[in-house]
């Protein structure tokens, strides 16, 4: 009954709607009414700028550190690596459910990435540290947050399953679903980056103005 009671919790904690009561608080705005109609980091970042986006991120982030870490309040999970894992895995979707179908916000909220990665960062931080490195690559070469998401959600399966080779089944399960569950949020941006009508976050900018400002002078030039 404990762990019933701590994966609710988990559902309530991952609820919080940080970029709708941002948005609301700070700007009078409900940010599901703007951009793509999300309530997570990325649509923050296109709406509010980087440094809202930056705070929704880490806000969304630490729901899903500190649902998967109630574990630590039922001492049998202490010592017990095989039943602890399980139990974080499912404190953690249920932090993502959450995330994604807010009780606190009219069961409309964002993706679910943010919080993922923060679940994954409390089971296991240097797969999440692993996973962060491709994001921001990805991220930097293209400015597209929902490519960078994608490609690191595949890159979370790849390590579980081939490079750190974990044998539990469940986790395993787990870093497919994973994949899969990032890739099926994300249909309509992939129909976007097919068109080439997906928005880019306004970050590197200035890498881009010095990029057009040098083929603008290359143009001159011959």
């Amino acid at each position: 009954m404990k762990e019933l009671a701590f994966i609710l919790l988990a559902y309530l904690i991952g609820s919080i709607p940080t970029a709708v009561w941002i948005s609301k608080y700070f700007f009078g705005i409900d940010i599901r009414e703007y951009g793509s109609g999300n309530a997570g980091a990325t649509n923050t970042f296109r709406v509010l700028g980087p440094k809202w986006g930056t705070i929704v991120m880490i806000g969304d982030v630490m729901k899903g550190v500190v649902a998967t870490s109630l574990y630590v309040f039922v001492p049998y999970y202490m010592h017990n690596e095989w039943d602890r894992t399980n139990l974080m895995v499912g404190l953690g979707l249920a932090a993502v459910l959450g995330h994604i179908f807010p009780i606190w916000a009219d069961f409309r909220g964002g993706k679910g990435v943010a919080t993922l990665f923060g679940m994954i960062l409390a089971i296991q931080p240097l797969v999440a540290v692993c996973c962060v490195g491709v994001f921001l690559l990805v991220l930097y070469l293209t400015r597209f947050v929902s490519l960078s998401s994608i490609l690191a959600s595949i890159a979370f399966a790849v390590l579980i399953l081939f490079i750190f080779n974990e044998k539990e089944p469940l986790y395993r399960a787990f870093a497919i679903a994973v994949a899969l569950l990032v890739i099926l949020t994300h249909q309509k941006n992939i129909g976007r980056l097919l068109k080439g009508s997906e928005s880019k976050v306004p970050i590197l900018k200035y890498r881009d103005k010095r990029r057009q400002r040098r083929s603008g002078l290359n143009s001159d030039g011959k």
